[in-house]
């Protein structure tokens, strides 16, 4: 049985409701359109069976397969939920408050069974960052970190604390995708001249001076994000310092650093200076794209021995995104550059096709590997909202724009697991649509608003002797 098309989940001043994907693109009744402005949230678990969402009221989780109300929740002020990746737990997130007094505030991390709809376990949990337990995709293992320290939970079990790592100042941490062994990969920065460092570990292998897997320090580092790639054997860490001592760069520097699991690690070497706006792994752990350098910004695929296997050259990009089966690799300028596409066959390093999506905010690969969903939403841009639907050909399948008086806070597809939709031979030729191809409007000479719609006279300068 050919799988169903993922669905389009839409939220904005009109109302949260569900649109069918290609080729269809008409309202779903898997989901009764909610109107009004009060949904601040919504999300799909891992495999796309389960929806749930916070109205202002209650949270409600319904099932897509056969559209049932399962739970709902008094949860007024929930502001983030995720579900867990076999669908056993929904953690909901509320801004944390205390009491005038100054006593402690009450729990704001639930975490319930979405079975039977009770609360499994309430924590504390004060920044937005990172609230969310980080689960391994058996769900034997669950991670959250409290203060110094990593805690570990087995088998959903909340009310004992399995195991800790406990490091001085840890900041961050990210535990491996895919099977056991689980690896967890933990951040700690630098202080009193002492460099930050990226340590591997291999769960509960945490105690003594060689438990770690692996060991990367370096000084240059405010702030890192740690990448792993999807088969778990390494990790790409970017550093980044808020501020460039040298004044070369606005956005402060960045190095890229690449950590295996076997001890390994390098600093990545990249051609060109200037600030690293994306790194992507592909889903074959085999390699992975960077984006740097200062405009217009060169792109590189590297190996796992960070040699560069293809280089893109330059171009008005800023973000790389690999299909879900990694066989095509889109380059984009988004933000405060104009939307070009770049879409490349990475088998064969050719280009596909050059479609511009102006003024997008966002940008999604849909499960199935053909379609791509691009989107103007407030509150980065509060004009002009609005979503298209793209096949990778470059052409434009379906567009949606927002009345003048509207706006469009969020679109998204509904996520299916690996494996459900085959890879498809690439294709060159663009596929046939009914949508024009808006062309990028071309940048006139400034004109004040007193001779705007008058027509273009030569005019010459007067010389006044004086």
């Amino acid at each position: 049985m050919a799988p169903s098309t993922p669905l389009l989940t839409v939220r904005g001043s009109e109302g949260l409701y569900m649109v069918n994907g290609p080729p269809h693109f008409t309202e779903s009744t898997v989901f009764p359109r909610e109107s009004g402005k009060n949904c601040k949230v919504y999300t799909f678990s891992k495999d796309g069976t389960l929806f749930a969402w916070g109205n202002g009221e209650k949270v409600n989780i319904i099932s897509v397969t056969n559209k049932g109300l399962l739970h709902s929740f008094d949860l007024p002020k929930a502001v983030c939920l995720e579900f867990s990746p076999k669908n056993t737990v929904l953690a909901t997130w509320q801004p944390y408050t205390t009491s005038k007094d100054g006593t402690a505030g009450i729990p704001n991390l639930q975490l319930y069974d979405v079975k039977t709809g009770t609360c499994l376990k309430s924590f504390i949990q004060k920044k937005t960052q990172n609230w969310c337990p980080s689960w391994s995709e058996d769900e034997t293992l669950c991670a959250r970190s409290v203060n110094n320290e990593v805690h570990f939970f087995e088998n959903n079990n909340f009310n004992t604390i399995a195991n800790k790592l406990h490091l001085q100042k840890i900041n961050d941490f990210v535990l491996s995708p895919g099977p056991q062994p689980y690896k967890v990969a933990v951040y700690v920065p630098g202080s009193k001249g002492a460099p930050s460092f990226v340590r591997l570990y291999q769960y509960p292998n945490f105690a003594g001076p060689h438990a770690a897997l692996a060991n990367k320090s370096f000084f240059k580092a405010d702030k890192v994000t740690m990448l792993w790639n999807k088969k778990a054997t390494a990790v790409l860490v970017i550093a980044s310092t808020d501020v460039d001592k040298t004044g070369a760069s606005y956005y402060g520097e960045q190095t890229l650093h690449y950590i295996a699991t076997n001890g390994e690690s390098a600093v990545v070497q990249l051609p060109k200076n200037g600030p690293i706006y994306d790194v992507v792994w592909n889903s074959s752990s085999t390699e992975f794209c960077a984006v740097y350098g200062f405009m217009p910004a060169k792109a590189t695929i590297f190996n796992l021995k960070c040699d560069p296997v293809f280089d893109f050259g330059t171009g008005p990009r800023n973000a790389a995104y690999y299909s879900p089966h990694g066989h095509i690799l889109v380059l984009a300028g988004f933000g405060n550059l104009r939307g070009q596409m770049e879409v490349w066959d990475v088998k064969n390093y050719k280009l596909i096709s050059k479609p511009v999506a102006s003024d997008s905010t966002y940008f999604a690969w849909c499960p199935d590997g053909e379609h791509i969903l691009t989107a103007t939403c407030a509150p980065r841009l509060r004009v002009n909202n609005g979503y298209k639907i793209w096949h990778y050909t470059g052409s434009i399948l379906h567009k949606y724009d927002v009345p003048s008086n509207a706006e469009l806070w969020q679109v998204s597809w509904q996520p299916f697991l690996d494996g459900i939709f085959p890879a498809k031979t690439i294709t060159y030729q663009a596929v046939p649509s009914e949508v024009p191809n808006e062309e990028p409007k071309v940048a006139t000479a400034y004109r004040p608003p007193a001779l705007r719609n008058k027509p273009i006279t030569n005019s010459k300068l007067l010389m006044v002797t004086v």
